[in-house]
């Protein structure tokens, strides 16, 4: 009896989506989950822009802004430092980058398959359990800005998450590390 109207109520949609089929769908119609889809983390645009970069981060906010000179060129999502590893506010430069930096200090465990046996590990804090070894986390894109903090690509969900470090989704890590050169100024504001 189920199965007989689950066809009834298919076969329905069916015929409107027919008879709809010559009038605009709505997106919401077509794409019923796209509400529930990722938004766009930013935006990069720096089309005729010159100027000295600049990159303004606003804790609050979840916020980075890249400028050449005053004009904004860059806005990304980020997430910063989580409650006890927060990301320290102040005026700092970036000092070296690495293209395809990998943590010493944070990462997973996992045994000789590559099963993770224990994840989101600190080495200084965690202990490693027998027939495990440490895989670090990778973390491109990486410009220090003050002793191990970086901004880098990385998980990037819409709050304060991080151990300290300003992750920048996939799309934006690249262009706000291909554009600031070491001595970049980075201003870290709450």
């Amino acid at each position: 009896m189920k199965l007989r109207r689950l066809l009834q109520i298919a076969g329905a949609c069916a015929i409107a989506l027919i008879v709809c089929s010559c009038e605009e769908i709505p997106p919401y119609v077509q794409h019923p989950l796209a509400a529930f889809a990722p938004q766009p983390s930013g935006y990069w645009n720096d089309e005729g822009v010159s100027g000295s970069p600049k990159i303004v981060v606003h804790i609050g906010e979840q916020k980075a802004y890249f400028y050449k000179g005053k004009h904004v060129v860059g806005e990304s999502t980020v997430s910063t430092g989580k409650p006890g590893f927060s990301t320290p506010p102040g005026n700092y430069s970036v000092v070296s980058k690495d293209k395809d930096h990998i943590s010493t200090i944070f990462g997973d465990y996992v045994d000789d398959y590559g099963n993770v046996v224990r994840s989101n590990i600190d080495v200084r804090k965690d202990r490693r359990p027998p027939g495990t070894h440490f895989d670090g986390a990778q973390m491109p894109y990486a410009m220090f800005f003050r002793g191990g903090y970086a901004m880098h690509q990385g998980y990037v969900p819409p709050f304060a998450a991080s151990h300290g470090c300003i992750r920048l989704p996939k799309g934006m890590a690249r262009p706000f590390f291909d554009n600031a050169p070491v001595g970049t100024p980075v201003t870290v504001k709450e």
